[in-house]
C-alpha cells in the first residue's frame, strides 16, 4: 500500500475559485515510487459556493463545517489525516514543481527533523512574481532560530508558515494550529521550532497569491491592539515549550 502525504487546505467562498489552480499545481508534483497524496479540503462554513470549484478526483476529500477561521478548518480536516506527513496548501496558493518531493526527501533522510519549509515568491495580480530578502541558508534550521529571529524582526519569521511540511504525529502533539483570529499558522511554526529542528529549501516551494480578498490584506489583520495580543501569546507558547524542555524526537 502506498504511503501518504496529506495535503490540508482551508477554504472559504471568496477564495474557492482559486482551487483549480491549486489542484493543477498539486497534480504536477512527482513523488517517489510508493508514495501518493490525499487532498483534504475543508470549507470554513457551509455554503453552496465552494463545491462547484472542488475538482473531481478520488484523491480529494471535501468537507464542510461551522465557520471558525482557517485554523479551525485545518484542525477539522486533520481529524481525517491518515498519512505520515501533512503539507499545508492554502486555497489561493500554488505549489512549485518538485516541492513535495524535496520536503519528503529531507524528512525521510533525517528522522531528527520534525518539519520543513521552503522559499516563497509573491504571486502578484498581473501574473508576475516577487521575492524578498532574508531567507536562511538552505539546510537544517536549529531549534529556537525562527523564534529568536521573529522576535527580533517585528514579528516576521525568516521562513513562511504557508510552506509547512510536518510530521503528522508532531503536529498533533503540539495541538495543531492556534486558536487565534489570524497568525494561527505562525503560532504553529514557532511552536515546532521550539521543540524540533527543521529544514529550509532555497528552491522556490510556493507561489503566495496576493489578491484583494485575502485575509492578511484586510484592515483587521494589522489592528495594533489585536496584533500585539496575537504576537504575545504566540511567543509565550513557544517560550513555554522551550522552558519545559520538551523535545522532538526525544528528551535529549
Amino acid at each position: 500500500m502506498d504511503r501518504r502525504i496529506i495535503i490540508v487546505t482551508a477554504v472559504h467562498a471568496p477564495s474557492a475559485h482559486f482551487l483549480p489552480d491549486a489542484y493543477k499545481s498539486l497534480c504536477e508534483q512527482e513523488l517517489p515510487e510508493g508514495w501518493t497524496w490525499h487532498w483534504l479540503i475543508q470549507e470554513d462554513g457551509r455554503t453552496d459556493q465552494v463545491t462547484p470549484h472542488v475538482p473531481h478526483d478520488e484523491r480529494i476529500t471535501f468537507r464542510q463545517g461551522r465557520p471558525g477561521g482557517p485554523g479551525v478548518a485545518r484542525m477539522m480536516a486533520l481529524a481525517h489525516a491518515d498519512g505520515e506527513y501533512v503539507k499545508v496548501l492554502d486555497a489561493d496558493d500554488q505549489l512549485s514543481p518538485g516541492t513535495l518531493a524535496r520536503d519528503l526527501a529531507a524528512l525521510e533522510a533525517d528522522p531528527g527533523l520534525g518539519w520543513a519549509t521552503s522559499r516563497v515568491l509573491d504571486f502578484l495580480p498581473d501574473g508576475s512574481t516577487a521575492g524578498f530578502p532574508g531567507d536562511p541558508e538552505p539546510g537544517p534550521i536549529e531549534r529556537q532560530a525562527v523564534v529568536d529571529y521573529w522576535a527580533a524582526n517585528d514579528y516576521r519569521a525568516q521562513v513562511h508558515p504557508a510552506t509547512l511540511f510536518v510530521r503528522r504525529d508532531l503536529l498533533l502533539a503540539l495541538g495543531g494550529w492556534m486558536a487565534l483570529p489570524a497568525s494561527e499558522d505562525t503560532g504553529l511554526l514557532l511552536a515546532l521550532n521550539a521543540v524540533a529542528r527543521g529544514w529550509f529549501s532555497s528552491e522556490v516551494g510556493l507561489l503566495y497569491r496576493k489578491w484583494e480578498g485575502q485575509a492578511t490584506g484586510q484592515a483587521a489583520h494589522v489592528d495594533t491592539v489585536e496584533r500585539e495580543a496575537r504576537m504575545a501569546v504566540v511567543e509565550a507558547r513557544a517560550r513555554a515549550l522551550d522552558r519545559f524542555q520538551w523535545r522532538y524526537p526525544g528528551s535529549a
